[in-house]
């Protein structure tokens, strides 16, 4: 299967190492990935301050870049939403109706799409799972805790099987680590006590890394840690399956 692998801008600004790692793994699980270097922003910043009429020429761009592939992967359940929920084009709408009915984030897709039920990997560290909003409760890829349902998560699932890694339970395992996009600049204080919180929580639990599926998020974390001048690192997901 052909897989067009979508970066957002900050891992590819500040975190390439994630992309490659994203690369890597796609290709142990024997799909073709190509990276369409012409790609640029989503548009998810735009719309998500009230300015989705600025994020056509975005959108035209995503369809041009992504349209030929079978499926579309991105390390980010946030990137990944805004694509499956607001890709449109006045120029090729079916293309783009494809590329939102195909476009998956990556541990949703290794579980879903190529059924991947473990990954040999070794990570001899106690990790927590920071699930990012976007991810459960937009794409579902965990249960949320405040219904009466039967537990699950993706990311947990396929972390389950890396040799050496002790995943903890954490008091308040699904709440918002307080970044939220443009969030964490317009309400400064409220985003700041929410990491906080969120790193309390991780703390308490004596863990060695903070792990995720959105780098956003882990970037807002890592900035908080720095801070307190924490021993506690964070790290992607895919960094941490296709780990060796």
């Amino acid at each position: 299967m052909k897989v067009g692998l979508f970066i957002p801008c900050y891992v590819d600004q500040f975190y390439p190492q994630i992309g490659i790692a994203s690369l890597e793994l796609l290709e142990k699980f024997g799909c073709e990935v190509s990276f369409p270097m012409d790609q640029t922003c989503c548009g998810q910043p735009m719309a998500n301050s009230g300015y989705s009429h600025l994020t056509a020429g975005c959108d035209t761009n995503f369809v041009n870049n992504f349209s030929e592939f079978d499926y579309v992967v991105c390390p980010s359940g946030s990137c990944t939403m805004h694509v499956k929920e607001h890709l449109h084009s006045k120029e090729n709408e079916a293309a783009a109706t494809h590329i939102r009915n195909n476009v998956y984030e990556l541990t949703e897709f290794l579980t879903d799409i190529l059924k991947v039920e473990s990954i040999e990997g070794n990570f001899p560290y106690k990790v927590g799972m920071h699930q990012s909003c976007h991810g459960q409760r937009g794409l579902k890829l965990s249960q949320m805790s405040e219904l009466n349902a039967a537990p699950f998560s993706k990311p947990n699932q396929l972390l389950s099987s890396i040799k050496g890694l002790e995943l903890v339970s954490l008091s308040r395992k699904d709440e918002c680590c307080g970044f939220g996009g443009t969030f964490c600049v317009t309400e400064e204080a409220v985003s700041v006590k929410m990491g906080q919180d969120r790193i309390e929580d991780h703390k308490e639990h004596h863990v060695d890394y903070i792990t995720g599926g959105d780098m956003s998020c882990l970037m807002h974390l890592e900035g908080i840690l720095r801070r307190q001048k924490s021993n506690i690192k964070v790290i992607h997901i895919a960094e941490i399956l296709n780990s060796i």
